[in-house]
């Protein structure tokens, strides 16, 4: 088997009980504030359909929540879920905003920037994780 610093690579990429069961308790509560944020879109935006909200806040979700959660996840044992989420979104909207800059100066067309700049902070997120576990 491939050691990694002592431990083997299944046991890296195998998640324990606890583990697994606070990734599941978290991801409920994404949901539930995924589905809060679409009522209170439809509330503000009550003239435009459910489908046109819905891809509204599932933008926003893809472009700042989820980013900003990936990063954040480093601080599981010292901030709350709450904190960690509002502290994501604005270190994610920052981090975006950044680097679609320079990404635009680079000559990469803007089309790209929803898609990649998420995907790339995901990554980053989840390999801190991985590399604080080792």
């Amino acid at each position: 088997m491939f050691l990694y610093y002592g431990t083997t690579m299944l046991e890296l990429i195998a998640l324990n009980k606890e583990n697994f069961d606070a990734i599941k308790k978290e991801m409920k509560y994404i949901c539930l504030l995924f589905l809060s944020a679409i009522a209170i879109f439809k509330i503000a935006f009550f003239k435009e359909d459910l489908i046109v909200i819905a891809r509204v806040v599932s933008s926003l979700f893809w472009l700042f929540v989820l980013p900003g959660y990936a990063i954040m996840v480093y601080w599981k044992e010292n901030l709350g879920f709450t904190e960690r989420v509002i502290i994501g979104v604005a270190l994610s909207a920052g981090i975006i905003g950044i680097l679609s800059y320079y990404m635009g100066l680079i000559g990469l067309n803007i089309r790209y920037h929803a898609i990649v700049l998420p995907l790339a902070l995901i990554a980053t997120g989840i390999f801190i994780v991985i590399k604080k576990r080792a």
